[in-house]
């Protein structure tokens, strides 16, 4: 008999590690406007190769061109730019907080504001989405209070929570924002089963589910498309790859499929993959997907290639892991700097208006944190009562939980 060699294990790399010059010279990206827009009613298996392509509208010099190119009034331009805008600020000031000890915890949105802030342009009162710990886009375009969110943020007696979930899992229903879950992938199912609950229900309201690359392997993720696909239920499941879990690239989540979007494929659920620094092409998928599933035609899934420039946290170095000038190198570029110069492109914006909305959008923001910590942050103010930790978990209080409220003096 010929000996069998020895097995091995293949185990992915990213393209580059920390002391390595970043070279994306070599990848390519299909040109703006490039890429087909199907009827809303197309069959799945029409658009297959939707899965392996890039929809983008906003070419090199701003301008909007190709089919999912939508006509938008300057003042919705400008409301897309300043939700981002603002959500960058926000980002700022609360992660100086976390640096400054007013929060134990914080979580950034850099580079992917364009995600959450356009994909709430599409979305009606009473839908729900079912966020992950980076769509506070969906909050901040939905006109959610600052002030909230940062006494969130801060824990203190302001915070809508009480105390009772980590800094930055924000909650919202009458926003259409579900509590966040810090175990990865259950808010898939749980967005499914919403769905699936307002159909048999004959309501006329549709749920959004968000997921990370990264978390795309865990089962939740799966079960959620055997459910959608199988009931064909009204729902948008997004995947925003922004190419890092905590510490492991894209590859080791990916697996063999080739791209995330095509794992819907196996399922019969109709796929796109776009562009999710490009906030025009976002808000058209947006809508091309929500209409779907207002229509009855079942599930879309959506995979958003973006790029996360910090941290997954504050509580992680990238620099570990990844070349700290793999940021500036990504391809696809800065989200609001491509809406901005889409803006100046058609004559509705100007570096001296966008310098002069910065400032705007900061001193709102500083605003906001000031009333927010006149209440109080992580070590001053006002707190939640203790009593709190005993509510809104049963509709009548069972006694053993009544009788240690009592116990604690409450």
């Amino acid at each position: 008999m010929t000996s069998s060699p020895r097995l091995s294990l293949s185990v992915p790399e990213p393209a580059f590690r920390p002391g390595d010059t970043p070279d994306y010279s070599g990848v390519t990206f299909p040109e703006a406007g490039s890429v087909q827009r199907p009827p809303v009613d197309v069959n799945p298996e029409e658009i297959r190769d939707l899965a392996f392509t890039i929809i983008r509208v906003l070419d090199r010099n701003g301008e909007a061109v190709g089919p999912w190119a939508e006509a938008l009034s300057p003042d919705e331009l400008r409301k897309g730019l300043r939700d981002m805008l603002t959500l960058r600020a926000y980002d700022a000031r609360m992660l100086m907080a976390q640096r400054q000890g007013k929060t134990s915890f914080y979580m950034q949105h850099l580079g992917e504001e364009a995600v959450s802030c356009a994909f709430q342009r599409a979305l009606r009162p009473g839908d729900m989405n079912f966020p992950t710990y980076r769509q506070a886009g969906l909050l901040i375009a939905g006109g959610y209070p600052l002030v909230k969110m940062m006494c969130q943020v801060y824990s203190n007696d302001g915070d809508s929570a009480r105390g009772r979930q980590l800094p930055v899992f924000y909650s919202s229903r009458e926003h259409g924002f579900f509590s966040i879950s810090g175990n990865l992938a259950t808010q898939y199912v749980q967005a499914v089963g919403w769905s699936m609950a307002s159909a048999i229900t004959g309501d006329s309201k549709i749920a959004v589910g968000w997921i990370g690359e990264g978390a795309t392997a865990e089962n939740d993720f799966h079960a959620a498309l055997v459910f959608a696909s199988t009931y064909k239920a009204p729902v948008v499941l997004n995947v925003v790859n922004n190419q890092w879990a905590i510490s492991t690239f894209q590859g080791i989540a990916r697996g063999g499929s080739g791209t995330f979007a095509a794992r819907g494929l196996g399922f019969g659920i109709p796929t796109l993959r776009v562009d999710g620094n490009d906030y025009l092409a976002v808000l058209a998928v947006a809508k091309w997907a929500t209409e779907r599933a207002r229509l009855n035609l079942g599930p879309t899934l959506v995979e958003y290639v973006t790029y996360r420039a910090g941290g997954h946290s504050t509580s992680d170095d990238p620099s570990a892991y990844r070349p700290k000038e793999e940021s500036n190198a990504w391809p696809l570029g800065d989200p609001v700097l491509r809406l901005k110069a889409h803006l100046i492109a058609v004559g509705e914006w100007s570096e001296e208006r966008h310098t002069q909305a910065e400032a705007e959008v900061m001193d709102t923001v500083i605003a906001a944190q000031r009333e927010a910590e006149e209440i109080g942050t992580l070590h001053t103010g006002r707190k939640p009562s203790p009593r709190d930790m005993f509510e809104d978990v049963y509709a009548t209080m069972p006694p053993h939980l009544l009788r240690q409220r009592h116990e604690a003096g409450y």
